[in-house]
């Protein structure tokens, strides 16, 4: 049955960064699909109030903590969810530390260098710490939350006249990712594990919190094919299609969830 393709029961997922933006929906998917989700982040009583809601909903989700830029935090993380649950089946790497994102002439080293112990050093340690359990499991889904900032350079044009920019460690950050990305589906293809990345655009939810963003949000709807930003449903259904055997035969890959913006 088509269905069955899709559906995550018995499966075990852990989403970091997995009460935020994007971190909500995609752990709301993966539940709703039948997975038990694991929400992991610093910030305990989000992921602790998110988990809550969907447990009363009957789904099966879960918070735990997790600081990426500790690789002790790492390991007791995954040691946590192999005693509970006995096995990791999905990994999404969502977590991402925007500190000191800057353009080139503005940033400083100190914040270059704590963006990367999350959005380098803390993918890797992450990623590593799962490979283990999943090939106990006999395979995996490893899913990385890219950006359409990975996969074209910046449109700075779009931003008009309100201050707003896209930072150099941003670009570099998620181009590296989809490099990385590669590597893991080439490398641990031999044990069924799966690596994707899912590269959104613009995220409504996001960008609804900035101020000043009338002409940037005009610019960019404009510039979209679609004509308009990204929802929770737009990213929902790309996560549970890489996490299931929907996607079993798909790997290395970066899908871009765009509205079209990158087809130009």
């Amino acid at each position: 049955m088509m269905n069955q393709l899709f559906s995550l029961t018995d499966k075990v997922a852990i989403v970091t960064g997995g009460a935020g933006f994007f971190g909500t929906p995609i752990s709301t998917a993966l539940a709703e699909a039948g997975a038990q989700v694991v929400i992991a982040s610093r910030n305990v009583s989000t992921c602790e109030h998110l988990a809550s809601g969907l447990s009363a909903r009957g789904l099966l989700a879960t918070a735990m903590s997790v600081d990426l830029e500790d690789e002790s935090s790492i390991r007791a993380l995954v040691e946590a969810v192999m005693a509970m649950f006995g096995r990791i089946d999905i990994l999404v790497n969502n977590a991402v530390s925007r500190q000191g994102f800057q353009n080139l002439e503005e940033i400083e080293i100190e914040g270059w260098e704590a963006a990367q112990r999350v959005n380098a050093t803390g993918l890797m340690l992450m990623t590593r710490a799962v490979i283990g359990p999943m090939k106990a499991a006999g395979g995996g889904s490893i899913i990385n939350i890219g950006s359409i900032q990975g996969a074209v350079g910046p449109h700075f044009p779009v931003y008009g006249e309100t201050g707003m920019t896209s930072p150099v460690n941003y670009t570099y950050d998620k181009w590296g990712m989809v490099g990385f990305t590669k590597w893991l589906a080439n490398f641990y293809g031999r044990y069924n594990i799966r690596a994707n990345c899912i590269s959104p655009g613009g995220y409504g939810p996001g960008v609804a919190q900035l101020e000043g963003k009338e002409e940037f949000i005009e610019n960019y709807k404009r510039l979209t094919p679609l004509g308009r930003f990204a929802d929770d449903a737009d990213i929902k259904g790309p996560v549970v299609f890489m996490a299931s055997d929907a996607s079993a035969f798909i790997t290395g890959q970066n899908l871009l969830v765009d509205g079209g913006w990158t087809s130009w």
